[in-house]
């Protein structure tokens, strides 16, 4: 069973190797790609299956003594990250059937989406700071391979944002990985939990930590470092902005957890007040952004931004009751942006367009995919009993607890103008009369089954992580509680690494 940490990103690896050689061919290689994604999906269940019993299970690659060598850890953060990771990689690849076109295929479309779910699985899996920058290079890689994908001029122009910006973020990584290794001597996590304590230039560890902070907050898309997202997103194939909207602004968020739980503990005055108040504005400035565009990507694009900043406030409130409310956000937001991005590819497949203004007339056509809607939409807005939210209540009333009643205000107010922009989204694209059809006469585009079932399928996730969110609760819970005191996960990887 110690293998298992592995094979979440062997996996996609030697998928990606299969689908080169097939790409000439489109029909194998989704099927290769469609095969290598339900393995992936198993190797995650028994992954979170194998942590539920051991809490945390410590990989050291190549059989290096700790704490030297490449660490790859499970607890039960990353073993759930690895688990929706594999959902939402599953369920793109079978939208993915009839969304990517022949030039897309025969340009590397499934070789880089494997590579890029490998590298987000090693992001979330490994347990040393310089393999979390290599991942993160590697994540870079593979997400300009798709944003580049066919070549045409406004994908250019976001790609060329998207690397800029993120090459930035590198410059900030890399350097501060220089300081903390020449403060403390390792750059394993475990080993850095312990080292830190003793360094006695605390300014310039907590420069490293607000480095860390910022390359940390580009990739997350925080304030004020996320205009490169809605200037990329919106521009790429419905199956590539589903699995970036859910899962590239996550490994940011799931660094931040990680290092400023586990490692910078020591000067939370600084390091988490800063990330109380970029989590607010994140949040606020997302919303607005939001609520002033017509294009449904760009709409859920800047509400992937407003979302990240109630994640990075229950990191910041640094609670175990928040930190609970992160994870099950976490948890909750991945499917459900996922989902409302596979939405819009079919909302533009039945009416024509992304653009709000030239749809209508959805709810009369295309039940089913009103339905898809509602349910995430509904989800993201907060709408009792589904999963947002319980995510939301956890983080106001851990803000409350706080005594943070400001903040615990501003959530539940981008919660409310997150409602305005689902209900402007439904009325436009659904509820009013299509602009091109004549009232008596609509006209029905039929939606394919590949496109249409992953939508239901994570809608219907949606409904019973809702439903049965008590056990959800639950296992955050007992993850923030590992996150609070992270000794298990150190003797895990200290005691255990021979």
């Amino acid at each position: 069973m110690k293998i298992l940490p592995i094979l979440p990103i062997l996996l996609p690896m030697a998928t990606a190797v299969l689908s080169v050689l097939f790409r000439v061919d489109e029909r194998r290689a989704h099927g290769v790609a469609l095969g290598g994604a339900v393995l992936h999906l198993v190797a995650g269940i028994l992954l979170l299956a194998t942590v539920l019993e051991q809490e945390v299970l410590a990989l050291w690659v190549g059989n290096w003594p700790a704490p030297f060598g490449i660490c790859l850890v499970a607890d039960y953060l990353s073993a759930v990250m690895v688990l929706i990771t594999a959902v939402i990689h599953t369920t793109v690849i079978v939208y993915a059937r009839l969304d990517i076109d022949s030039q897309q295929v025969h340009t590397g479309f499934y070789p880089f989406m494997q590579i890029l779910t490998a590298a987000v699985c090693g992001a979330f899996l490994t347990g040393d700071l310089f393999n979390l920058y290599v991942w993160f290079e590697v994540i870079l890689m593979a997400s300009f391979g798709l944003l580049v994908m066919g070549h045409r001029p406004g994908r250019l122009t976001g790609a060329v944002k998207y690397v800029t910006v993120n090459l930035i973020s590198t410059i900030f990584f890399i350097t501060a990985i220089g300081l903390i290794y020449g403060l403390t001597g390792t750059l394993n996590m475990a080993d850095l939990h312990t080292k830190v304590a003793g360094v006695e230039n605390t300014a310039l560890l907590t420069a490293a930590a607000m480095l860390l902070m910022t390359a940390f907050g580009i990739k997350a898309a925080l304030f004020p470092l996320f205009f490169w997202l809605p200037a990329a997103y919106h521009t790429l194939p419905v199956s590539v902005s589903a699995f970036f909207a859910g899962m590239l602004s996550k490994v940011g968020v799931y660094a931040l957890i990680r290092m400023f739980t586990l490692v910078f503990t020591t000067n939370t005055g600084v390091t988490h007040t800063t990330l109380l108040v970029v989590a607010a504005l994140t949040m606020l400035f997302g919303v607005v952004g939001a609520a002033s565009q017509m294009d449904m990507r760009r709409i859920l694009s800047f509400h992937i931004i407003s979302q990240v900043g109630y994640m990075v406030l229950g990191l910041a409130l640094f609670t175990p009751l928040a930190l609970a409310g992160a994870i099950v956000y976490l948890v909750h937001h991945i499917i459900v942006k996922a989902n409302l991005f596979l939405v819009s590819g079919l909302v533009r497949q039945a009416g024509g367009a992304f653009n709000l203004k030239h749809v209508g007339g959805l709810y009369k056509t295309h039940g089913l995919l009103a339905v898809g809607f509602i349910i995430p939409a509904f989800a993201l807005a907060g709408f009792p009993p589904l999963s947002g939210f319980w995510a939301k209540l956890l983080i106001i009333r851990a803000s409350l607890e706080s005594h943070q009643y400001t903040l615990a205000v501003l959530a539940a107010a981008v919660g409310l103008l997150t409602v305005f922009s689902m209900t402007k989204i439904w009325s436009e694209a659904f509820w009013k009369q299509s602009p091109t059809e004549d009232k008596k006469t609509p006209v029905k585009h039929p939606l394919s089954a590949w496109m249409l079932t992953p939508v239901l399928a994570l809608g219907l996730i949606t409904i019973l992580l809702g439903l049965f969110m008590e056990p959800v609760i639950r296992f955050a819970v007992f993850a923030a509680g590992q996150l609070m005191d992270p000794q298990p996960y150190i003797t895990a990887v200290l005691g255990g690494g021979r």
